[in-house]
């Protein structure tokens, strides 16, 4: 799995992934920050990214529209920088266990000190229930 991290997110979240063995970016180190939401869709289908952000209400509609997508990981929560590394490690470990997340949206959210994942199938034009 390659991962693509949204400029919303801390830059350690692609730090994490090569810890875990997988391959990622941040958009900031890519020299993307100024790119609009749909290019970085487009940029993270093309090359086979996992899309890691927090802007839930922007990325489902635009991953909602295409038929086929690599995965999508949403952070539903505004946090800081270490609950953001908690939440994605533990998205880190439900993605190997699940393998391939082809059309695939994992929402991972924190209530307290519960974090919970939720994996949806997210097929084009079909939204998962708001997040």
């Amino acid at each position: 799995m390659r991962f693509l991290i949204d400029e919303c997110l801390t830059v350690e979240l692609a730090r994490e992934a090569e810890k875990a063995g997988f391959e990622a970016h941040h958009v900031a180190h890519l020299g993307k920050t100024s790119w609009k939401d749909w290019a970085i869709r487009d940029h993270a289908i093309k090359e086979d990214f996992l899309l890691v952000t927090n802007n839930a209400s922007d990325f489902r509609s635009l991953y909602a529209a295409r038929d086929l997508h690599p995965g999508l990981v949403i952070l539903v929560p505004n946090v800081v920088q270490e609950k953001q590394i908690l939440l994605f490690r533990a998205a880190l470990t439900r993605l190997a266990e699940l393998g391939d997340p082809i059309n695939k949206l994992l929402q991972v959210d924190i209530v307290g000190n519960e974090i919970t994942l939720t994996l949806y199938d997210f097929p084009a034009g079909q939204l998962p229930p708001t997040l």
